[in-house]
This record gives structure tokens, sequence and C-alpha cells, in this order.
């Protein structure tokens, strides 16, 4: 009897079948995602019944659905963050997680860039304005000199930083749990988020973990103008100050792709000087095959099957 794989990703394998196709020279029964979208928590308790493996994504996996899910017997996140996962519960029922930790990173780093250098010149209402047939041109700033605070300094942040120095840009470190000798040379490290934040013209979110790190506090400290980049997790931002800080213009600007619900239909959506954009930091051909292919080959290692 094969074994039953079930994939969590509403975009697994949407761009090229070669995960599905390694999943199938295994002899595994696929079950795909019948939503196309995120799963719910009822909705994740009823696709895992009599499944062995899920291939994972940003799907609730607390106790009580790998409690409900007494046949899983391996989760293999397509992604980095795991903080969806309750490791206690898998390991009291011995289900094997594992994740895909440097599949995201050129991709998540390039967007970052991408979307700093659209908010930095403008590029989303000058182009907006002339579809319009109208001739508007504007300052904008560049990134020359830029102090940019990397909130989180593991493999994106550190790619990030590599990007932006490319550019001329001074990134600023807070990562509580960086060693301070993994920090290039000519780098600065702060240790408190305070004096960081104080300190910068654009700050940029790669920390894991559904904790708000920027809160009332946090934006107080914020300068007038600052630009606030988000890759990361929503539950970082608390979304109601984002929204003064933007009324405000404490923030001139921002690039959110997480959010705390997916699809997101919220009070962002109605400020121009947003960019939004549907937690496609992953979403090139290089890295989505990457990811899920390394996501399949652990399914398959958890399993037994490799």
């Amino acid at each position: 009897m094969s074994l039953r794989v079930a994939i969590g990703p509403s975009s697994f394998a949407a761009e090229d079948k070669t995960p599905i196709q390694l999943l199938e020279q295994a002899g595994c029964e696929i079950v795909p995602n019948p939503f196309s979208r995120r799963l719910t928590e009822e909705e994740i308790i009823e696709h895992l019944k009599g499944i062995d493996g899920l291939i994972a994504g940003l799907e609730p996996l607390n106790r009580k659905v790998i409690e409900s899910a007494p046949q899983l017997k391996a989760i293999a996140r397509v992604g980095i963050g795991v903080t969806n996962v309750d490791f206690d519960a898998a390991k009291e029922h011995n289900v094997i997680v594992s994740n895909t930790p440097d599949g995201p990173v050129n991709a998540v780093a390039e967007m970052t860039l991408t979307a700093l250098l659209a908010l930095c010149r403008q590029l989303i209402p000058t182009n907006n304005a002339l579809h319009n047939k109208e001739w508007k041109k504007s300052i904008g700033r560049g990134l020359l000199g830029a102090k940019v605070l990397l909130v989180g300094y593991g493999r994106i942040g550190r790619r990030v930083g590599k990007l932006l120095q490319a550019f001329g840009a001074e990134p600023i470190i807070f990562d509580p749990f960086a060693d301070s000798a993994s920090i290039p040379n000519g780098l600065i490290q702060v240790h408190d988020l305070h004096e960081g934040l104080g300190k910068v013209d654009v700050i940029s979110l790669h920390a894991s973990g559904t904790d708000t790190l920027l809160g009332m506090d946090e934006f107080t400290h914020i300068q007038e103008g600052t630009i606030l980049l988000n890759s990361a997790r929503g539950e970082l931002v608390d979304e109601a100050l984002l929204c003064e800080a933007l009324d405000s213009g404490k923030i001139s600007g921002a690039w959110m792709d997480a959010f705390v619900e997916e699809p997101y239909t919220g009070p962002l959506c109605g400020y121009e000087q947003v960019l939004l954009s549907p937690h496609v930091g992953t979403y090139t051909k290089q890295c989505r095959l990457g990811m899920e292919s390394a996501a399949v080959e652990n399914i398959l290692r958890d399993l037994g099957l490799s």
C-alpha cells in the first residue's frame, strides 16, 4: 500500500511539475490542496485524514491538528519559518518536522530590494500618472548613504545586507540572537531596537515568530519619513499603529508581503503609498522549484522512501 502525501501550499508545483513527479516516482499517493488557498484549522484537519506525510505551507499545524492526524509521520515545510508548527506536539506524536532554510534566500532578498527601490523612486505613482496621460515628475530618494535597519540577521537578512551595500547603503543590524563575530567588519550592530529605529531611513523586517515587534513604544522611536519593509510575518507590525503612522507621515511608504489574515483585504489597501503583494516573496521559478524539490526530498527521507 502506497504512502499518502498531502499538499498544503496552494501553488505547489504550479510552475514546474518536477516535485510532483518525484513523489509519484517514489510511489506516493498525492492528495492536493482542494481549495487553492491557505487552509484553515478545520480544513487542514480534514485534509490530513489518513495522511502519512504533509508538504506544508503556512496552514496552522497546532496541537489540535497534529493530534487529529494519528497516521501522520512527517511534515516538510516549503520555506524557512516553522512557527505555524507545534514542535512539542509533533515530538510527542513522533512526527518529524523539516524545512528548506536556503531556498527562499535570494528570491526574498531580491524582492525586498525591488520594493525598496520602487518606493524610494516613487515608481508606482509616476507609472499610474503616466498611464493616465499625466506627465508628473518627482524627486525620490537614492540608496547611496541610506541607513537601513535589518531586524533579523539570518540567511535572508544577511543577503539583503550584502545587496544594500552594493548600492552604497549602510545596513544596521538588530538581532539579539546574532553572534557579533558573524557580522562583517564595517557593519554596525545595535543591541537595542529603539536605538536602531531612531537612526535609520528604512526598516526591513526579517525576523521569525509571531510576536509584535513594532508596537506603541517602537513607533514613537521611528524617525519621520521612514520606509518600512515587511517580507517576514504580518504579526510583527501593529497594523492600526502603522495606519496612524502613514496618516501622520511618520511612515512615508511601506511594502507588505505578509499579513495576519490572507487573502488580505484590510485598511492598508486604501493607502497609495503602501506597496502590497500577496505573499509572493519566494515566487521565482528558481526559488519555488528549489524549495519544493527540497521539501519533497525531506518528506521522502523522513517517510523512509529514500
